[in-house]
């Protein structure tokens, strides 16, 4: 897809990847991007960014809850009104816990919430519109844990196995009708989730870890050329098709990376 005149909305743009994302939309020459957030000064501010690089391009802030199956739809309504249409959606808001059986009920109820159901919320909001017009994109920010795990978080693991088994989904159900989406499927990024709020978290994803900014480039490479997986870490693809072939294998060897990472780490080494 051409992302020139297009108009976009980025949940979680706020910081991080989807700060990324605006920017490098609006740079890219979308008419419109609608910056979503938990956090609506954070969203203002970027947004506010997002017009001083581009100011061409049309931008507006709004607080939104992505677990919230109205707010995410009144976001559409919001951005349809303001631009006409809704042509990408960026499902990029996710948090993560790190804790594996020990989490609660009401835990994984939240992250199952915010990692799986707030793309499902999108998809619900918005697809009506996009298939009325036989066009339209989503691109849902997941994880290289989606195609592979995650050290030290079980819910992590299992709900971006979840967002790839729906964005799979949504390809196969709609895909012919004129529906791109695509996956990202990044390692470490460098982020507050990865480094923590002051920057004094240690893991083992920090080595090797990318930049929001990369990740944007990323994105809109894939997108371009309509790739369902996007992956700012190439070698992902290689560690997926050795998962595929020998899963035993792969088990083993993630079982000794596990104990290493532990090892130097604690047993909460995401």
């Amino acid at each position: 897809m051409d992302i020139r005149n297009k108009t976009v909305i980025v949940t979680g743009g706020g910081t991080g990847i989807g700060r990324a994302l605006v920017l490098a939309f609006a740079q890219a020459g979308a008419r419109g991007v609608a910056v979503a957030d938990i956090d609506h000064a954070g969203a203002a501010q970027v947004a506010a960014e997002a017009v001083a690089v581009a100011p061409d391009c049309k931008l507006f802030a709004q607080r939104v809850d992505v677990a919230d199956a109205d707010a995410v739809q009144g976001l559409v309504d919001v951005a349809t009104e303001r631009f006409g249409q809704v042509d990408i959606f960026c499902s990029n808001a996710g948090i993560i816990l790190r804790k594996g059986l020990d989490a609660s009920a009401a835990e994984w109820q939240r992250i199952w919430e915010i990692n799986v159901m707030a793309h499902i919320h999108a998809a619900k909001a918005v697809l009506p519109q996009m298939l009325e017009r036989g066009d339209g994109y989503f691109i849902n920010t997941v994880s290289a844990a989606g195609l592979l795990s995650q050290i030290g978080s079980a819910p992590y693991a299992v709900t971006k196995h979840a967002a790839i088994g729906f964005a799979e989904w949504l390809s196969i159900t709609y895909g012919d009708r004129g529906i791109k989406v695509s996956c990202i499927c990044p390692q470490g990024v460098q982020t507050k989730m990865l480094f923590g709020e002051s920057g004094e978290r240690k893991g083992f994803l920090q080595e090797g870890s990318v930049t929001a900014e990369h990740v944007a480039a990323k994105t809109l490479e894939g997108v371009a050329s309509e790739s369902f997986l996007i992956l700012p870490h190439p070698e992902v693809l290689e560690y997926y098709r050795r998962k595929g072939q020998d899963y035993d294998r792969w088990l083993r060897g993630m079982r000794r990376l596990h104990d290493q990472v532990t090892q130097t780490f604690g047993d909460i080494a995401v």
